[in-house]
């Protein structure tokens, strides 16, 4: 009969085994490289301080440590918001969203409403028409059939942020064509 390690197995080999345990070294937890791993962060798209500070947290980072090195990075001009918030801006217009989704996203992004109003003034986008645009890209070129329908392509436009102008522009729009 041939034996094999099945045959060997002993169950009480797997107690656990304090003396074993306290001689091991413990896991790695020494904080990160706060520097290092923002900067890494960065190098792959651009983020907002409050963003950066946040997923330093989660990573682990010392507050003082992690401070420190976001002001480094601003002072060096890797990181800054402004920046952050101008790329935002032309994504998310790019993408058919409305000034009030805009505007709440980079709230939550820590930028100032100042900031924001400024953005919208420089990039200038017309509104209405971006509502339009918007729903050519959902619903193709067929207007509306009834007033459900345009209730339905009314709230669309809502979800994405767009004010009760540009909605009433688009639909109207889309009505008459």
């Amino acid at each position: 009969m041939e034996r094999n390690a099945e045959d060997d197995f002993d169950p009480n080999a797997l107690r656990f085994d304090e003396a074993s345990q306290a001689t091991r070294a413990p896991p790695d937890r020494d904080p990160p490289d706060a520097y290092r791993k923002a900067l890494g962060l960065l190098v792959r798209r651009e983020h907002s301080r409050r963003e950066l500070r946040r997923k330093l947290d989660a990573k682990g980072a010392d507050v003082t440590a992690a401070e420190t090195a976001l002001d480094t990075l601003a002072g060096q001009g890797y990181q800054d918001d402004t920046r952050f918030a101008e790329m935002l801006v032309r994504t998310r217009i790019g993408g058919g969203y409305g000034p009030q989704r805009i505007r709440a996203e980079l709230g939550t992004h820590g930028i100032d409403d100042a900031t924001v109003t400024a953005l919208f003034d420089e990039a200038a986008p017309d509104w209405p028409e971006l509502a339009i645009d918007a729903l050519r890209r959902r619903y193709g070129a067929r207007p509306a059939k009834d007033n459900a329908e345009r209730v339905k392509r009314s709230h669309y436009l809502l979800r994405r942020g767009f004010d009760g102008d540009s909605i009433r522009a688009a639909v109207k729009h889309d009505f008459e064509d």
